[in-house]
């Protein structure tokens, strides 16, 4: 079965392709019905189709799809989920089985509408920018987010609020001397106190004192234009209020950290968004150079002394801020997120900055996190300015729009069998309750429908579901289960669409072959993982361990070619061969292993797991590994210790970081310069090899892979050796020839799959 084909025309990949026919089938074969879904995943082939769609009778609204059934001359059609039937509108009156519309062609099983409905704004990018920076590193800031304003559309709308130990709120309408209101960084402001400081909200229209509007107004701030204009009027201004940008006055004592009001700057943005512009899509982009010292969400008091919370604090419940400012960001995310507004967090420090405490903010908006050392770095700037790419230029050269979609809404509408269990992924329950939402919760469950307040071609959502039916309604095989993606969305032109994506996948009796012939293990490993990290926020990593253990073996009972009680007959077939690699290396992962990482660089991982694809998060949970030797060309290698050879370079990808290591023997050449020497030319062809391959990872990444050159036994080849499978380690070492000793006591791979299958064939436990 060709899944990335698949994944190509719809965007979806499932766990299962043929779906078990009952309960409790479904439930032995261990990995849930589950799909992963890249709502807008790009289509340049298809563009979109300039009407509205046909919807089914309410309650259902279910979209007429390539698997309605047709009455041409009754101009009717059957809704396969509520099986009411509905008359076409009148302008489908030509209708015929030579002359069908798009939507009931067989290949246009996804289909994005583009709706009569306009945002009554234009996107709105509202800028916090820490202000308690080194002068190097504020002027880089500045320069970045001077670049963006002519990265972004003219006629989106920017705001930009600066923060240190106050807030300023920057009046971009006053063009005679720059203004701004100040909110003092200690207090939290509620929306209602927002709105009256700054007479903005709807309710201020007709209010004594309001500034007065024309009403001819294109577009509805409710007094928020003195605050933010679109760029074409405001680019002076703003640019001019970014250059003179000084860093936070209020003196710091040596043996003290600047005093950092993020939470009270938040506040001030969130109030300002939701009350200026509700449901219309926007972004509060925020810049941080360090912890928040005061106020409320503050992370680490402003004492330098006093360390800001490990993994061992937030465990043991030592830290005093922590429980409080997750409840405070909670409660910010879940605000912005109804009102349709994403949040991003750039972080721009070597220290922790509270990702931890604020990752709700972006998790549950569908916003980025990027995570740097510093704001002068090119991961920072370059990332930054990836927010803002462009569709391809358009027949008439006009500039494409921004690669990203506002304010979604991702419903999802199945036949009878199927019950929808929840999503995992970057949004928040929209909570709509139908008779398809299941008792058993996965993630985000208790609704068929979730908001994501920004969307990008890559947002990828997973969606699990359980099979209702009981063993004695059983299902005749060759029947089909279907499943509908409705995500409507605001393009970044301001036009409403419709993405629309239907599947089918065929029954089949529990003992069929079918079943475990259509298993995508690549997806299942993600899906699962997907799982385990969602866990792992809630319960202890050992339970998380034990559970992703417990279902391993089980699928392995399943699906394994065994003797019983012999371990030596044990055989997975072709489609789970590799599922307890990538299981094997999920374990060791920085997504359940806590150990060595800060709990903002846990939060930052998580998060990148939760919104990637199939192949990213595949490379994330399994590193690749290409070798480039002198025998042969480049070939991708084992990840395993026995790969790390003398004579080779290697390229590791695992994501976020991109690294290049040479060999001791390579190494040496090139420090001697031999391949500037035009008779050792294929050394230096074997040297630029690895680096432009890496140049091509590094243009697709969001965020930016750090990029590391180093060589064997250097420090920074732990980056590699970390990831690697140990079959070489110090207490086996070279036992097979070749590779190096891993000084680790892992548990190397072959005695992982040893221990695996000697459980798999004992009697079901």
């Amino acid at each position: 079965m060709d899944f990335e084909g698949i994944e190509d025309q719809d965007g979806v990949r499932c766990s299962w392709n043929v779906l078990p026919n009952t309960r409790i089938e479904a439930t032995r074969s261990v990995v849930p019905v589950s799909t992963l879904y890249t709502p807008l995943k790009e289509r340049p082939e298809f563009p979109p189709v300039m009407y509205e769609p046909v919807l089914c009778k309410a309650p259902c609204r279910a979209v007429l799809n390539p698997y309605c059934q047709i009455d041409v001359r009754g101009k009717l059609w059957i809704c396969p989920f509520c099986l009411q039937r509905n008359q076409f509108p009148p302008h489908y009156k030509d209708i015929s089985a030579h002359n069908l519309p798009p939507e009931l062609l067989p290949r246009f099983t996804t289909i994005e509408y583009g709706l009569s409905r306009q945002s009554p704004v234009a996107p709105v990018f509202m800028f916090v920018v820490d202000i308690c920076l080194e002068d190097d590193e504020l002027k880089a800031l500045k320069d970045s987010l001077i670049l963006a304003l002519s990265l972004l559309p003219p006629n989106a709308l920017v705001g930009l609020i600066t923060f240190g130990t106050m807030v300023q709120l920057h009046e971009l309408g006053y063009q005679d001397c720059p203004k701004s209101y100040v909110f003092r960084g200690s207090k939290d402001y509620n929306a209602k106190q927002v709105q009256e400081m700054l007479g903005i909200g709807s309710g201020i229209r007709n209010q004594p004192g309001a500034p007065h509007q024309q009403q001819n107004l294109p577009q509805q701030t409710f007094g928020a234009d003195r605050f933010v204009q679109a760029v074409e009027q405001c680019e002076f201004t703003l640019t001019s209020i970014l250059e003179q940008l000084q860093r936070d006055p209020w003196p710091v004592a040596n043996d003290k950290r600047p005093l950092r009001s993020t939470g009270a700057a938040m506040s001030v943005a969130v109030g300002m968004m939701e009350s200026a512009f509700p449901n219309a899509g926007g972004r509060i982009m925020l810049f941080c150079g360090g912890p928040a010292t005061q106020g409320p969400g503050m992370v680490v008091g402003p004492e330098l002394k006093e360390p800001i919370r490990s993994h061992h604090d937030i465990e043991k419940e030592t830290d005093r801020y922590y429980r409080k400012a997750v409840k405070f960001y909670e409660g910010m995310a879940k605000r912005s997120a109804a009102s349709g507004h994403a949040i991003d967090i750039f972080s721009g420090c070597l220290d922790q900055v509270g990702l931890a405490e604020m990752k709700y903010l972006v998790n549950w908006t569908g916003g980025c996190m990027v995570l740097t050392d510093s704001f002068v770095t090119a991961i920072f700037k370059q990332s930054f300015q990836r927010v803002f790419e462009k569709e391809e230029k358009d027949e008439k050269e006009e500039p494409g729009h921004l690669l990203m979609g506002f304010n979604a809404t991702l419903e999802v509408q199945t036949t009878k069998e199927l019950k929808v269990c929840g999503l995992i992924g970057p949004g928040i329950s929209a909570n709509k309750k139908t008779a398809i939402v299941s008792d058993t919760e996965i993630g985000i469950g208790n609704t068929s429908a979730w908001r994501l307040a920004a969307v990008s071609p890559s947002t990828t959502v997973g969606i699990y579901f359980e099979v209702a039916n009981q063993q004695s309604q059983a299902l005749q095989p060759g029947s089909r289960g279907l499943i509908q993606f409705v995500t409507t969305y605001q393009h970044s032109s301001g036009q409403y669409r419709m993405r629309v994506t239907t599947i089918a996948r065929s029954w089949a009796e529990g003992s069929s072959p079918e079943i475990p012939a259509s298993f995508d293990q690549e997806a299942a490993a993600v899906l699962m993982s997907r799982i385990a990290v969602f866990k792992a926020e809630i319960d202890e990593t050992a339970d998380v361990l034990r559970w992703l253990d417990r279902m391993l073996i089980r699928l392995c009972q399943k699906f394994g070619d065994y003797r019983r009680d012999d371990a030596a007959s044990f055989r997975l077939g072709p489609n789970f061969s590799i599922y307890p690699q990538f299981m094997y290396h999920l374990r060791r992962s920085q997504f359940l292993q806590v150990f060595n990482s800060s709990p903002d660089e846990t939060a930052f991982y998580r998060h990148c797991l939760y919104r990637e694809d199939t192949s990213n998060s595949l490379t994330m949970i399994q590193p690749s590994l290409m070798s480039y030797g002198f025998e042969g060309a480049p070939a991708p290698v084992q990840l395993d210790s026995m790969s790390m050879k003398n004579d080779v370079v290697l390229l590791l990808d695992t994501f976020f970081h991109i690294l290049i290591w040479h060999g001791e023997t390579i190494a040496e050449w090139r420090k001697a310069g031999y391949h500037e020497q035009p008779e050792y030319e294929n050394l230096k062809l074997l040297l630029e090899a690895p680096v432009q391959d890496a140049q091509g990872l590094l243009v697709e990444r969001m965020p930016i892979p750090r990029y590391i050159v180093c060589d064997q036994n250097g420090s920074q080849a732990r980056f590699l050796v970390s990831k690697l499978n140990p079959s070489t380690s110090y207490n086996s070492a070279n036992q097979y020839g070749g590779g190096e000793a891993v000084l680790t006591d892992d548990v190397n791979f072959s005695s992982f799959m040893s221990v695996l299958k000697s459980l798999a064939v004992k009697a079901a436990s």
